[in-house]
C-alpha cells in the first residue's frame, strides 16, 4: 500500500521556522520525485517546492525562494521541507505528493501519482 505521511506542521509566529517531513512507503522511493503543495480554503492549490528522484532537480515557488529548502534522505524514505522566516501568507495545509520522474514540477497542472493527507501550518503575525 502506497502511503505518504506528512508531518511537522504547527502554529508558529512570523519569523519562526518549521520543518515538514514526508515519509513515503509502498513504492521505490529512489525512482520518485516528491513535491510539496499547499492550499488555503477557497483558493487554488499552490506548488511550493519539489525534488526530483535521486535529487536530480529541485524547484521552488518564487514566494518561498531563499526561505524554504527541500531535501531528501533516501535511507529514510523521507523528504523534508525546511521553512524559515515564515510569514502569515505561508499559512495553509501542506501536502506532499510523489511522481515517478527525475525532473519534478510544481506548475499548476503538474501531475503526481500519489498524495499524502496534509499537515496544517499556521503562522501568526
Amino acid at each position: 500500500e502506497v502511503q505518504l505521511v506528512a508531518s511537522g506542521g504547527g502554529l508558529v509566529q512570523a519569523g519562526e521556522s518549521l520543518r515538514l517531513s514526508c515519509l513515503a512507503s509502498g513504492f521505490t522511493f529512489d525512482d520518485y520525485a516528491i513535491g510539496w503543495f499547499r492550499q488555503v480554503p477557497g483558493k487554488e492549490r499552490e506548488g511550493v517546492s519539489c525534488i526530483g528522484s535521486r535529487a536530480a532537480s529541485t524547484y521552488y515557488a518564487d514566494s518561498v525562494k531563499g526561505r524554504f529548502t527541500i531535501s531528501s534522505d533516501n535511507a529514510k524514505n523521507t523528504v523534508y521541507l525546511q521553512m524559515n522566516n515564515l510569514k502569515p501568507d505561508d499559512t495553509a495545509v501542506y501536502y506532499c505528493a510523489a511522481d515517478r520522474t527525475a525532473y519534478c514540477s510544481i506548475s499548476a497542472g503538474a501531475w503526481y501519482d500519489y498524495w499524502g493527507q496534509g499537515t496544517q501550518v499556521i503562522v501568526s503575525s
